[in-house]
């Protein structure tokens, strides 16, 4: 989509960090933005600094998990601005530990949000957009834990290289009808990812981790020290307008994943029927 101005664009997650990083990147170039979030004051507080902007924006509370919501969101933003042309399933949750330790709780949270969200836009958007004929891009955010996991990883790489599965399959099926799909896979950025159970549903809350307040402050400290979200949205505006299968945020996340495939390539060692 080399032509942005004018499209009408979809971002969940978009109250605050990359969501509303991508929100405003793409509103500067010209592209109407329906900004979603399950975190209503946050939201009406983050579509405020677009009062003054000469592009039209809206926002729509949205829990990524309900369907129905889903349709209905789609149809306000339909019935506000038109065809919507790009979806960007930005909106995510963080929960981790041990896996021996994690409750059926944490996995239903963490999927409900990071996987069944990504299901629940592409399935609600992925047609209307084939079905106008005016193409498109579905972004979806996975992460460089979407390429390699580690320690404590467990539910949210999971997730996460569900939702790059999804991408790859995604962008081979819609290529045809002239819609893009990308998969953001993002390092460290300056997000409040880190306090997302703060958002978590009370009828989720079942969880075997005792919070570590310390932790949970040094972790907060390193997130600050990411890149900014704003530079996120530019990589996103330019993999959009590219039709980037893959948009890495950091040169050094190459080393991880080249680390990786020569693990996976040495275990072909002539034992294979």
């Amino acid at each position: 989509m080399e032509r942005v101005e004018g499209k009408v664009a979809f971002v969940t997650g978009a109250a605050s960090g990359i969501g509303l990083g991508i929100a405003r990147i793409l509103v500067g170039a010209g592209i109407k933005v329906v900004l979603t979030d399950v975190e209503e004051s946050a939201l009406t507080h983050a579509h405020a600094e677009f009062t003054d902007s000469n592009v039209e924006t809206m926002a729509l509370p949205l829990d990524v998990r309900d369907r129905a919501a889903w349709v209905e969101a789609a149809d306000a933003a339909e019935s506000r601005f038109g065809n919507v042309h790009i979806l960007c399933n930005n909106a995510g949750v963080a929960s981790g530990g041990p896996v021996d330790q994690l409750t059926y709780d944490d996995w239903d949270w963490v999927l409900g949000v990071n996987l069944h969200g990504v299901i629940n836009g592409i399935t609600t958007f992925a047609s209307r957009i084939k079905r106008h004929g005016e193409g498109g891009h579905i972004v979806n955010t996975s992460s460089i834990l979407g390429h390699r996991a580690g320690a404590n990883q467990a539910i949210y790489s999971a997730s996460k290289y569900a939702v790059l599965a999804i991408s790859e399959a995604a962008r081979e099926d819609l290529a045809q009808y002239d819609i893009g799909v990308s998969a953001l896979c993002p390092g460290l950025i300056d997000t409040n990812i880190i306090t997302s159970a703060r958002n978590r549903p009370e009828g989720l809350g079942s969880t075997n981790r005792v919070r570590d307040e310390a932790m949970v402050e040094q972790a907060k400290a390193r997130f600050a020290q990411g890149l900014d979200p704003d530079r996120v949205g530019e990589m996103v505006l330019d993999g959009i307008r590219r039709n980037k299968a893959y948009i890495f945020t950091h040169t050094g996340l190459k080393r991880p994943i080249e680390e990786r495939f020569k693990r996976i390539l040495e275990c072909f060692d002539g034992s294979e029927a």
